[in-house]
C-alpha cells in the first residue's frame, strides 16, 4: 500500500468498529481459552502496552515495525513482537508506556509519532500480562537504534499482512503447550504467532 493511501485511511481507521476477540482469535491456538473480563481481572494481571508503528519506506510503501526479542531465560525469549513493555508508575497512561518503550527499545522519539487509536487489549496467560496495543504512524522512515533487548529489526510491508496467503499453521512447542498446531503469520521469513499474531489479526481486519 502506498503511504499516501495509508494516510488517507486514518480517519476511517479511527472510526471503524474493532473486531475484538473475534478478530484476535482467528490467530489464536485452538487450546487457548477465551478468558472473560471478570476472570482476567481476578488474576490481577500486570499492565503493558505495545506500539504497531506504520511508516513509509524508501519506495513510499507502507511498512510496520516488528522486533525479534533477545534470547533470555523467560517466557517470551527470542519471540517476534511489537516494541513495548511493562507499565511504569512514572507513565501517565498506557499510551505513554507504548511510546516510552518504543523509544527505549528502537530509538524512535515520541514526538515523531502520531497515535491513531488503541485496539483491543490482549491477555497473555503465561506471563499474566494484559497488553494494550496502540496504532501509530510516523511520516518519515525511522532511523532505528535498537537496545540490548532487541536482537533484530523487522520491517514488514502492510501489503504482506493483508495478503491471506501469509496466514499459515505450524507445529510448535511453547512454555505451556507441547507439539501443538498454532496459526501464524509468515512475514519476512519469520513465524509470528501468539499474542502478537492475535493483535495483528485485529489490525488486519481493521484495514480490510
Amino acid at each position: 500500500m502506498i503511504f499516501s493511501d495509508f494516510i488517507n485511511q486514518i480517519e476511517k481507521l479511527q472510526k471503524k468498529q474493532l473486531g475484538g476477540l473475534t478478530s484476535q482469535f482467528k490467530l489464536a491456538p485452538k487450546l487457548r481459552a477465551r478468558f472473560s473480563e471478570e476472570l482476567i481481572k481476578s488474576k490481577q494481571p500486570k499492565k503493558a502496552a505495545v506500539l504497531a508503528l506504520f511508516y513509509p519506506d524508501s519506495n513510499n510503501q507502507t511498512r510496520f515495525l516488528l522486533t525479534e526479542r533477545a534470547s533470555y531465560n523467560g517466557a517470551h525469549s527470542s519471540q517476534i513482537s511489537f516494541p513495548g513493555g511493562k507499565f511504569d508508575h512514572s507513565d501517565n497512561n498506557l499510551q505513554t508506556t507504548a511510546l516510552r518503550e518504543t523509544y527505549e527499545e528502537v530509538g524512535i522519539a515520541s514526538e515523531t509519532i502520531q497515535i491513531i487509536r488503541q485496539t483491543s487489549n490482549a491477555y497473555i496467560p503465561p506471563s499474566n500480562f494484559l497488553v494494550a496495543p496502540f496504532i501509530g504512524v510516523s511520516s518519515k522512515t525511522p532511523l532505528f537504534t535498537p537496545n540490548d533487548e532487541v536482537a533484530g529489526i523487522i520491517e514488514v510491508l502492510l501489503a504482506d499482512l493483508l495478503d491471506d496467503s501469509n496466514v499459515a499453521s505450524v507445529e510448535m512447542e511453547t512454555s505451556y503447550m507441547k507439539n501443538i498446531e498454532v496459526p501464524c503469520f509468515k512475514l519476512n521469513d519469520y513465524i509470528v504467532w501468539g499474542a502478537t499474531a492475535m493483535m495483528l489479526s485485529e489490525i488486519k481486519d481493521l484495514f480490510k
